[in-house]
């Protein structure tokens, strides 16, 4: 077994004290972990408690994890969010002139690719790098009828959506994928009510904590599937 995971208890016991000055959408996020291991989180815990019960949390963790599942001490991981030195065989970023950086994961099909002015439809998931990765926003769950989610259509150039998500889907193909990072001033700090917007109050109340945070870094990150364009 991976010796380094015989330290997630005191790591994470390490650091119980952050817990106190979490954001709102993570205190959330903790209470829905606390609920799915039917774990006691009592409503105004003391530190003492809480430490015992995310202790109680790394050791079912650790007795349930499988050796053939440990990953060897000498392999890396991909986070769930990647934004640093690109591994060896995969594209790099590249920055564009205003600063948003993109990376294409596929390329796409055909000789056309989206103008300034095109109209779109993309499939995509916004997501808070001062979170985590904390998601705010998915196409996927536009789904009212069942039948699949609807993509988000948005015509280039008129303002309908921030600009730095504009300038990422410039220069894509049908079919392609491609991750966009856009600084804030480009985002919702410089441009709150345009697409996409989250679709529920909790999803909005994750993006405000970091918006509207001075403190806080409110750099966006989109994954965009294009689905289809003109």
């Amino acid at each position: 077994m991976n010796r380094n995971i015989l330290l997630l208890p005191l790591i994470i016991s390490f650091f119980v004290d952050k817990v106190f000055s979490l954001s709102y959408a993570q205190k959330q996020s903790i209470d829905a972990v606390f609920e799915c291991l039917d774990l006691p989180h009592p409503k105004s815990p003391d530190r003492r408690k809480f430490n015992r019960a995310i202790c109680s949390v790394a050791t079912c963790t650790l007795l349930t994890i499988h050796p053939q599942n440990v990953v060897a001490s000498d392999e890396t991981t991909k986070p769930s969010v990647y934004v640093g030195t690109p591994a060896e065989g995969e594209a790099p970023f590249i920055e564009l002139q205003n600063g948003v950086k993109v990376k294409d994961f596929k390329y796409g099909t055909g000789d056309s690719t989206v103008k300034a002015d095109s109209m779109v439809q993309i499939q995509c998931s916004g997501k808070l790098l001062n979170l985590n990765g904390v998601s705010f926003y998915n196409t996927k769950n536009n789904n009212p009828d069942g039948f699949g989610a609807i993509p988000l259509t948005i015509t280039l150039g008129r303002g309908e959506c921030i600009p730095g998500l504009e300038s990422g889907i410039v220069g894509m193909k049908k079919g392609g994928i491609r991750r966009i990072i856009i600084p804030p001033e480009l985002a919702y700090s410089g441009f709150p009510d345009l697409e996409p917007r989250p679709t529920n109050a909790n999803d909005q109340r994750a993006l405000d904590s970091v918006v509207k945070n001075p403190r806080r870094d409110a750099t966006i990150l989109f994954d965009v599937s294009l689905e289809r364009f003109k």
